[in-house]
Order: structure tokens, then sequence, then C-alpha cells
């Protein structure tokens, strides 16, 4: 990977890692990355250190490598955008994003180096946000740690829905559920509402509803960990599935729950990019079942 920069008169006199510190779409954990792994050069000379002098005219260059240590397999993916900056894959129910350890060979990033080995490419691999192993749907991978900043810098960055089904009829019809999460004592899994937790903010408008179930489209105002699980099941509807926040498994085996449509600037050229992910096939039969038709989803 490489980034070029023209000195502007602006920036005359600056120290080096003055100039970067100032580069939104350079991360501290980046710049970190290129001092110590990488090459800086000004006007074609190496340099090594970070207080040089920049002055108006200087062509500063940095280039660092995207390789890394994960393991490529021979996985089924199903691709739904990519370009030289980044992938979008429609991740189905079963598959974590990241190995959880150095045997684990299954994972999302797994199968995007072994579709990259295939394809002769040369391009690192860096989800901006993560989906629950259960959870389906479309999850976007940067080339570049670059890229993957840039997209992940504030949570406003990348604009996501989901489609959940959780138990019985939820009232008001639309609403915010503001609720602080924060670890659940004694577990490393669960999470929960607490008051001394991290603040979230999950929007949501119910699509449709009956006694059983709710059919909601959901927005993420904050992403943390199990938001929609956990807030759901803090409004008492837990996700359909969803065994760990108490959710019935009558109808689903797993939590019903569909990453359906990101939005977000390119990291590269700027524009918006809108995709979508159909829904899953467990998902559409539960909800013909209740509401005998896929109608209700013509508003998504």
């Amino acid at each position: 990977m490489e980034v070029r920069y023209r000195i502007s008169s602006d920036h005359e006199g600056q120290e080096l890692r003055r100039f970067m510190k100032g580069k939104r779409e350079f991360s501290s954990a980046l710049w970190k990355r290129v001092k110590w792994n990488g090459k800086v050069l000004i006007n074609g000379e190496a340099i090594h250190n970070a207080r040089t002098v920049l002055h108006t005219g200087d062509e500063v260059i940095l280039s660092w490598s995207e390789e890394n240590e994960v393991v490529p397999s021979d996985i089924p993916l199903s691709i739904v955008y990519e370009d030289g900056d980044i992938l979008v894959v429609d991740k189905g129910p079963g598959m974590i994003i990241h190995p959880t350890s150095r045997e684990a060979h299954d994972t999302l990033v797994n199968g995007v180096a072994g579709y990259f080995l295939k394809n002769h490419e040369d391009a690192g691999i860096h989800p901006v946000y993560r989906l629950d192993r259960n959870t389906t749907g479309l999850v976007v991978v940067a080339k570049s740690a670059m890229g993957q900043y840039e997209l992940s810098r504030s949570h406003d960055c990348i604009y996501r829905q989901y489609v959940a089904l959780v138990s019985d009829r939820v009232e008001p019809a639309e609403g915010t559920i503001e609720e602080p999460i924060g670890r659940k004592p004694g577990s490393i899994v669960e999470w929960m509402v607490r008051s001394d937790g991290k603040w979230a903010a999950t929007e949501y408008r119910v699509l449709a509803s009956c006694d059983t179930a709710s059919l909601l489209l959901i927005h993420l105002r904050s992403g943390r960990t199990h938001q929609i699980r956990v807030h759901f099941s803090f409004l008492g509807h837990p996700l359909l599935g969803d065994d760990l926040y108490g959710g019935p498994l009558d109808l689903m085996k797993r939590q019903a729950l569909h990453a359906l449509s990101v939005s977000f600037r390119h990291p590269g050229r700027g524009e918006m990019v809108k995709l979508s992910a159909p829904l899953p096939a467990d998902m559409t039969e539960v909800i013909q079942k209740l509401w005998g038709s896929l109608d209700v989803l013509k508003e998504v």
C-alpha cells in the first residue's frame, strides 16, 4: 500500500509526526505500523526520524505491506460487491468473523484469504465491524488498514439496517431504546443493560406483529456487543431463537437477526455506496408462517 502527499505552504516548517497526526485517514496504529514496518520517503530519501521538518513542495511517500498471517481456506463466499478498496460479503449463519485460535480456519477472514489467494490478489483483510456467529447478512471488509480506519473512525460512517424477529407484540410501533450496556457479572459471553455500561441506542420500527412475534426494521446508533439482542431482551421481547437471552426456540434455531443493508461513503472514491442482502430462508419461512406472505417486507 502506498500513499503520497504534497506539502502545501500551510504546513511549512511542520514536523512529519504533526503532519501525519492531522491526517484523519491515518489512525495512530497505522502510523506506527508505517514507522516500524514500512517506509517513509521525503523527496525520494528514506526518513527514520518522525521529527523531520517539512517544507513547502516536499513529496512525502508512505508505503507498507498489507500482508497478514491468516490461513487461507477454500470456503464458499457470497460476494455482494467488490472493488480495489473493499469487499462486501453476505455472511451465512454459523460463521464467526475472526479466528479465535491459531487452529481455527473456518472463519470469514480465512475464507476471504482463500478467495484472495485464488484470485492472486495481494490485499489486506480488515472487517469494518463484526456480526455474531449466527447473525446473517452484510459484512464490509476493507482491503487496507487505512480504508478500515476511514470507514470505522466513527459509528455514523456506516448506516446499517437489520431485520429481526422478536417475541410477542412490540409496542409502541416505533421508538428508540437508549440503555447502557456492559458485561454481565460472572460471564465471559453475556452482556446486559446496566447503569455503569457504555451508552447504546437502538432505533426500531415494527413492520408486522401478532401475539407470537413482531417483525422489526432496526438501525443501530451505536455498536455495542450483542446490542440488539440485549436491548430487546431487556424490553421483554428477546429475539426468536436466541437461547442466550431467553428467546423461544420453537420457530427459529438461531437468533432471528439479519444485517439487511449498508450505506457508506466509499473510502477511495468518496461516492455513496448502498447495498442489500436478501433475508435467509429460515427467516422468510417464519415470516410466511406467521403473516401468510412476504408482503410485510415491502417497506424495506
